[in-house]
């Protein structure tokens, strides 16, 4: 790895918002923990680091890097592993194509992404862009399974300064509407993998000529392993966009698609650009020659189409143009990202992201945005059925009850099932879409075929699996968490659904091994799992949701926006397998519209609550793993620092002028150095974190005012996705006076 070979901590180097606020906030960390003579270093897992590592020999010797993310991916494997790990972007094609421009423009001779690649060279080239995009990194480092939960702290102070709530009504005609048949619930197939079968495995195509293409080989297979296959059916998911386009149309709501096209990287975007299509049938079918011409690909959305459509002479603009807005015009109005600048739904597709959009839409009650500018009840299309009950029962749950009451209302955690890229459904190369009408089989080692399915053109085939270990971890975790806290606890298992119905066999089989089947933990669908939760927070008890790896993704953004108005101040704390701790940091998702304000107007809003909580359980993990008796006093302070910058309305506010993130953490550092000096252990620690806690808080005014120079004022980041230290520096760190002290 790059820099010092044993660090204590490593904390990510990543994009956009969380990376701005690290220019900040982590000067003041490596000042207060070298005090327990620890430590850190980074690891850079941004978007444009993996595109620079995996492009060496296009690159000058200065330019290159290395590959951070492999080597921290091996490190994870170690008891020695202490990571605190930011949101990173996940990208889709349109944001990969967006950083390598920007980096090309910065002097970097990568080559374009091929779109269409017509040869080794260009094939292997859209390879390595490809290992990038998508949800390229928490598979990496995700060596074990996740706890992830609110802190005491951060839900005290929720219920004493609720966030505002739409109103629910009995009428809203907001609603969820999946597949009926063909999607990937409906045709799952899992097994569990014998003695026998484990081993090497292999994925083949065989078209109606009996042609056989081998898909995917070197696959090796452990004994105990779940695994899954499905596909999804173009050709009825084409008649659901066109039926569900008519619905909406006729009960005048707005129309929106809620995919995770950053994380299923090959299946959602596909999904995503058959919306498009049925929304552009008719102008389709009219500019068919012209669209092939320009090279109009719908899965990468309106923005794309727009964009070449403004390219073309005048008069075929014209004519363009007009039929598509023609087109739209005769459809349901869209669900907008971004009313002002015309921004909808099918533009792009990794700007509305399933896990963030739902919970959002949800909290308002159920309205969405407009090509007007007005809210207004929403067709919410989720086409696949596999997780869609958990919005759905939700808004069925509010409607009936109002909105949830974020004073009075308890908490759902969860246990995640994740480690050794558990489910991880579209993030790894086991995902296709077929070229032919044929079957696609599943062979293992003893030439057993456990899977085959009978596919047409353009279907979407997917496998995942789940090894026994983390399987077993995972039911244990979930346990022992429910001991720990004493609430309720439920498996989001549905044993109508092939894979849910395997890992049930692995946790009956744990609960009763372990003594645990008296606990009263549940095993419930996720549709009424979803309304069990409900129902127990609503009346002001806690609920720990033992989920697998998707839901997880899902449920820890859904509770924790409903309950705190947002899931970047979560807790998340990561048992990696082999002895080491991840410390997730929490949601990246509104990071886009933080880095646009500070560039615009100098302010930023990001909050990096999810940095202070993560960091705290760090410094404990450190103490407990090492015995640094300083990093337990450490760890505590944090605890502390954090509850004050809560309880002082020190976090970051939306509007320039008001507290932004170098101020949140000005304060952060404040209570932090107050708290070492008030703590009793160790009275040399006390005395030097007094002296400087004395100069911060007798320079207080100075410094808010040198931070706050900045504001009302454009900034100059010298990128988007690689921003020179040169340039972050002088924006993220402008008081002197601040800096002098911390160093």
């Amino acid at each position: 790895m790059a820099n010092n070979s044993n660090p204590d901590l490593i904390y990510t180097k990543v994009d956009e918002a969380p990376e701005l606020a690290s220019a900040s906030l982590l000067p003041i960390i490596n000042k207060f923990v070298a005090a327990a003579g620890l430590h850190v270093d980074r690891r850079d897992i941004s978007l444009a680091g993996r595109i620079i590592a995996v492009m060496p020999e296009f690159l000058t010797a200065e330019q290159r890097q290395s590959d951070d993310l492999a080597e921290l991916g091996e490190w994870v494997k170690t008891p020695a592993a202490n990571v605190m790990k930011l949101p990173n972007i996940s990208a889709s094609i349109p944001q990969l194509k967006a950083a390598i421009a920007e980096l090309q423009a910065q002097g970097y001779a990568l080559p374009d992404y091929p779109d269409a690649p017509q040869n080794d060279a260009e094939r292997d080239i859209a390879a390595r862009y490809d290992s990038v995009k998508g949800s390229a990194v928490n598979p990496v480092l995700r060596e074990g399974n996740s706890d992830r939960r609110s802190a005491r702290a951060v839900k005290k102070f929720a219920k004493n300064n609720p966030h505002s709530m739409g109103v629910w009504r009995a009428n809203s005609k907001t609603h969820v509407s999946s597949m009926l048949d063909g999607d990937f619930f409906g045709n799952e197939t899992s097994v569990t993998l014998r003695d026998d079968q484990a081993g090497p495995a292999r994925i083949e195509f065989e078209d109606t000529s009996g042609a056989v293409t081998i898909l995917k080989d070197g696959l090796n297979m452990m004994a105990g392993t779940v695994i899954d296959a499905s596909f999804m059916s173009l050709g009825a998911l084409r008649n659901f966009f066109r039926q569900q386009l008519a619905e909406a149309k006729a009960q005048n709501v707005l129309f929106s698609v809620h995919l995770k096209a950053t994380m299923m990287k090959v299946s959602d975007p596909i999904i995503f650009g058959q919306a498009v299509a049925a929304l552009l049938e008719e102008f389709i079918s009219k500019h068919q020659k012209k669209l092939d011409e320009i090279g109009f690909n719908v899965n990468l959305g309106l923005i794309d189409l727009e964009a070449r459509i403004a390219g073309l002479p005048e008069a075929d603009r014209a004519v363009l143009e007009a039929d598509l807005a023609a087109c739209l015009a005769a459809n349901p109005p869209l669900y907008m990202v971004n009313s002002d600048k015309g921004l909808s739904n099918l533009h792009v597709s990794s700007d509305v992201i399933i896990d963030a959009s739902m919970p959002a839409l949800i909290r308002a009650g159920g309205k969405a945005w407009g090509p007007d500018g007005q809210e207004h009840d929403c067709k919410c299309v989720i086409p696949d059925n596999s997780y869609a009950p958990i919005y759905d029962e939700s808004i069925a749950f509010f409607k009936a009850n109002g909105a949830l009451d974020p004073t009075r209302c308890g908490s759902v955690s969860n246990v995640g099932l994740m480690a050794q890229k558990a489910e991880e459904y579209g993030s790894h190369p086991t995902t296709f879409q077929l070229p032919a009408d044929g079957v696609v089989r599943y062979i293992v080692a003893n030439g057993d075929v456990i899977h085959q399915h009978q596919v047409a053109a353009g279907d979407i085939w997917r496998s995942s699996s789940t090894r026994r270990a983390p399987i077993e971890d995972w039911v244990r975790l979930g346990v022992a968490r429910q001991k720990a806290t004493g609430a309720k606890a439920v498996f989001w298992l549905n044993e109508k659904r092939a894979h849910d119905a395997e890992l049930i066999k692995y946790v009956t089989k744990i609960l009763e091994q372990d003594g645990a089947s008296d606990l009263g933990i549940k095993i419930m669908a996720p549709r009424e799992a979803t309304r069990y939760s409900l129902e127990v927070i609503t009346a002001g008890e806690d609920c720990i949701s033992i989920s697998g790896n998707v839901l997880r993704d899902y449920l820890t953004d859904l509770f924790p926006i409903l309950e705190l108005g947002t899931s970047a101040k979560m807790l998340s704390i990561v048992k990696l397998m082999n002895g080491g701790g991840l410390f997730e940091t929490g949601a990246g998702g509104s990071a886009p519209k933080h880095v646009q304000q500070l560039i615009d107007e100098g302010h930023l809003r990001w909050d990096s609550l999810g940095e202070f909580c993560a960091l705290g359980e760090s410094l404990k993990f450190i103490a407990e793993t090492s015995g640094n008796r300083r990093a337990e006093i450490l760890g505590q302070a944090v605890d502390v620092a954090t509850q004050h910058v809560l309880e002082h309305g020190k976090s970051p506010e939306r509007r320039v002028g008001s507290t932004d993130t170098r101020d949140s953490h000005f304060y952060f550092a404040l209570y932090w150095a107050e708290a070492l000096a008030a703590q009793t252990d160790d009275a040399a620690l006390a005395a030097e974190f007094a002296a400087l806690a004395g100069a911060m808080r007798e320079n207080e005014a100075k410094i808010t005012a040198e931070l706050a120079s900045t504001q009302g004022k454009a900034c100059d980041l010298g990128g988007y996705y690689r921003m020179p230290a040169s340039k972050v520096d002088p924006v993220m760190r402008p008081s002197a006076t601040l800096n002098a002290l911390i160093g």
